[in-house]
């Protein structure tokens, strides 16, 4: 089943921080997250997965092919970045579109695919406007759409909620979790927030200090056994 990834002995240098993952294995159509504190690797082991850094050693598989070696539009990942990276120069329609005309389907198909996604995320009436004046909440939509428009096997989010005020983060939990169900991709978010893991996630991936440390289920996040510095960084 498409969405899967494996990865094992992986080792990835950036600068002087080094990221070291023993084995790790999502499972296609879950929802897994990772979770730490700022800077211990969360975003590396993200961007690792999505094939932005060299690997030093071991490997990173997506549906049993080594990642590194596959070209960008062969990985059939979706990312979304903290900030959302949209272009300011495009409106939210072009945004949206952006990916599918660099694959270069028949127009229709495009209008046709971009249409679903402003009618997905109740955005139709933002097409026009520029990312410079839509909110954050509408920002993220945007993000969202211009990820999904690709139909990905695989959708990873950096710490997509943080910077959403609490209304507008429940309502993004329900959206996302309705995003799972229409798609049934695979999610990897990169989380601080315990509960955030908990609420959303199938199961945790605690990364301390450029290792992980644990994988567990979310709902057994704060019963399960855990060595010392995983129980201190819970509050244990």
């Amino acid at each position: 089943m498409a969405g899967t990834i494996h990865i094992s002995n992986l080792r990835v240098t950036r600068g002087e921080f080094v990221l070291r993952v023993d084995g790790l294995d999502v499972h296609a159509g879950e929802i897994f997250a990772i979770l730490g504190s700022t800077g211990s690797g969360k975003t590396v082991l993200m961007e690792s997965i999505a094939g932005a850094y060299p690997i030093d050693e071991g490997s990173i598989l997506l549906d049993g092919k080594e990642a590194q070696s596959l070209p960008i539009q062969q990985r059939h990942l979706g990312i979304l970045y903290q900030d959302y990276a949209l272009f300011p120069h495009l409106n939210v329609w072009e945004n949206i579109a952006y990916g599918l005309r660099r694959a270069r389907p028949r127009r229709p198909d495009v209008e046709e695919r971009v249409s679903e996604m402003l009618e997905l995320f109740g955005i139709g009436h933002l097409a026009q406007r520029f990312p410079g004046v839509i909110s954050g909440g509408e920002a993220q939509r945007v993000a969202l759409a211009r990820a999904l428009v690709m139909r990905p096997d695989i959708l990873i989010l950096d710490e997509p909620f943080s910077a959403l005020d609490p209304t507008t983060k429940g309502i993004m939990y329900e959206t996302l979790r309705d995003i799972h169900a229409r798609f049934g991709c695979t999610i990897v978010f990169v989380t601080h927030d315990f509960n955030e893991a908990q609420t959303l996630a199938d199961r945790v991936g605690i990364i301390l200090d450029g290792s992980l440390r644990c994988v567990v289920s979310a709902n057994e996040l704060f019963a399960a056994e855990h060595g010392p510095e995983v129980r201190h960084f819970l509050g244990l």
